[in-house]
């Protein structure tokens, strides 16, 4: 069995068995944590940041999470939200004028945060390089005409739901999510995740490695519960695991961290809006994220979903995944936080990975509460 560093209660005996599994099945490495009540109840890692397995994962390793970074921009927007800084019932153009263009002056902010704003990807090409101008990706995306009439249908908008939600935060607080994010939420908190990475951290990054059959050329076009696309061509492994990805600000996708840092910021979710000592929002506002924006067949995935301001909805659970196997589940009722991150990608159709690891921890949860 592959070998698991780092502490657990013995409640949860589970989730390292669970991660070793993994391991044990070809992946490199990876981490889990689980917050229960706002604290660590697990917190392992194992494995290796290298596709020669030579490089061992370390207490402070940190991977590209792709689309768990949404729940971290979401929190954002509901931060201002709570603060009476942010109307999410109130036209996108109230904060951001030119986007009332085309068409879309009654587009309200909780259709961003939903997938219901009907912007699920831009008209014409968009390369990997064009996401690193911000004022020009948003501009587009502030011209462009919707698809769909706002808050009538949902399609995920993988990579601009991020650019969206980060441009109304910047319209009110001056600073990207980025910033805002460091300064309001992982800052206070004490945690290590990075929408933006600056150059001190590289060498704590373990890079995304495509599953075993595919290269670095490996796209992200098909539609999947969290694969970024851009019209006209895939984001690749190879784009993400570029410096310049790295050093760029994608709200949607470019976030890094490791399973500790996403259960420690999205426990607070689970916790009616404080943790460690830092209140980030009040319980009304934490309850904003579960109110179901909408249900039914996603255009874009071409299944059915339900989405609330910023959170896939998943029976008494919320949270999301992203590219390549990582996740973050919250579950109010039980005040948990479950996260899984890992530099080992596997074939979308094939990987339950993070329902497994979530599924691990709930004998734990059942032995914590008797």
């Amino acid at each position: 069995m592959a070998d698991i560093e780092g502490t657990y209660d013995e409640l949860f005996i589970a989730v390292p068995k669970a991660l070793a599994a993994l391991l044990d099945a070809q992946d490199a490495g990876g981490s889990v944590a689980v917050f229960v009540d706002g604290e660590p109840v697990v917190d392992v890692w194992g494995g290796f940041t290298d596709a020669d397995r030579t490089i061992p994962w370390r207490r402070d390793t940190i991977v590209n999470v792709w689309s768990v970074t949404k729940t971290m921009t979401a929190l954002c927007a509901l931060i201002l939200a709570d603060r009476g800084e942010l109307d999410l019932e109130a036209p996108v153009a109230r904060y951001w004028p030119e986007f009332a263009a085309a068409g879309k002056e009654k587009t309200l902010v909780r259709h961003l945060l939903s997938h219901t704003a009907g912007l699920p990807d831009w008209d014409g090409p968009v390369r990997p390089e064009d996401l690193y101008d911000r004022p020009a990706v948003t501009a587009r995306l502030a011209a462009q005409e919707p698809r769909w009439e706002a808050g009538t249908a949902a399609g995920y908008h993988s990579l601009t739901q991020g650019f969206l939600v980060g441009e109304v935060v910047r319209r009110i607080t001056g600073r990207g999510v980025g910033e805002f994010l460091a300064d309001e939420v992982t800052g206070p908190l004490g945690a290590d995740f990075h929408i933006g990475l600056p150059a001190e951290h590289d060498s704590r990054v373990a890079l995304t490695l495509p599953p075993p059959s595919r290269d670095e050329d490996y796209k992200a076009s098909a539609p999947g519960a969290a694969a970024p696309t851009a019209t006209g061509s895939g984001i690749r492994v190879r784009d993400g695991n570029s410096v310049a990805w790295r050093r760029a600000e994608i709200p949607a996708a470019n976030g890094f961290g490791n399973a500790r840092s996403v259960a420690r910021v999205q426990s607070v979710m689970a916790c009616g809006g404080a943790g460690h000592g830092v209140r980030l929002l009040s319980p009304e506002g934490c309850a904003r994220a579960w109110e179901e924006q909408f249900a039914g067949e996603d255009r874009v995935l071409g299944r059915e979903m339900r989405y609330g301001m910023g959170y896939g909805l998943f029976g008494n659970t919320y949270g999301w995944g992203g590219w390549g196997g990582s996740l973050v589940m919250i579950e109010p009722e039980a005040r948990m936080a479950v996260a899984y991150v890992t530099n080992q990608m596997r074939e979308p159709e094939d990987d339950t990975r993070g329902l497994e690891v979530v599924m691990s921890v709930y004998d734990g949860i059942q032995g914590l509460r008797a």
